[in-house]
């Protein structure tokens, strides 16, 4: 469950951004402007990272609020899951990443194979929309959407790059060290039932 004091920060926020970008009375504005920067207070507070960080992160956006939206591809062998070691924490994680405003989901995830992972692969099943603060630690300032995406390898090998370091296949019992902001074991082991069961139907909350 997300603390109360994210939820209260998150609503400031967005409250704050809809009113910046909508209202036309200088007094409006200066009001919504000290609300947002209440809402960096209070991230700040409860985070200890400094209002600077907090504002180019949390603040760095105009128009309605709307959530960011995280793809990950699920890709398998001999019924073992690709995974990719990530070069900012050293630990392990489906491919994926960020989507970019002007591809599809299927071209994101596509993208991020053979970017991360050097593979070809082919979408194939949409397995979970979830919000990541009800499933991925730690919480986050922002509304995120983390998408799961079941895939066909193709062909391909891992190249080194800026982002990642190594690839491999797992086992579900025999994971490595999970780069759980990205993805859990839970997680995984829902690509697994998707990908063995062709009645699974796709997870959302």
């Amino acid at each position: 469950m997300k603390p109360k004091w994210l939820n209260w920060a998150k609503q400031l926020q967005s409250l704050a951004q809809a009113g910046l970008t909508y209202s036309k009375d200088k007094y409006d504005i200066e009001r919504f402007q000290q609300i947002r920067n209440l809402s960096v207070e209070i991230l700040s507070e409860y985070t200890g990272i400094s209002n600077e960080k907090i504002e180019d992160l949390f603040c760095n956006e105009i128009g309605y609020q709307t959530p960011k939206i995280d793809i990950r591809g699920a890709i398998f062998k001999e019924n073992k899951i690709l995974l990719v070691k990530e070069s900012v924490d050293g630990c392990w994680s489906m491919p994926g990443g960020w989507a970019e405003f002007n591809l599809s989901i299927k071209e994101n995830i596509i993208k991020e194979a053979r970017e991360e992972a050097g593979l070809n692969v082919v979408p194939k099943r949409l397995i979970a929309v979830l919000d990541r603060n009800k499933h991925n630690e730690p919480v986050s300032a922002y509304g995120i959407y983390k998408i799961f995406v079941l895939c066909e390898l193709i062909d391909g090998a891992f190249e080194k790059n800026i982002e990642t370091e190594e690839s491999g296949f797992f086992s579900l019992a025999d994971l490595p060290p999970l780069s759980v902001e990205r993805n859990t074991k839970k997680q995984i082991e829902m690509c697994f039932n998707s990908k063995s069961n062709d009645k699974f139907f796709t997870i959302f909350d």
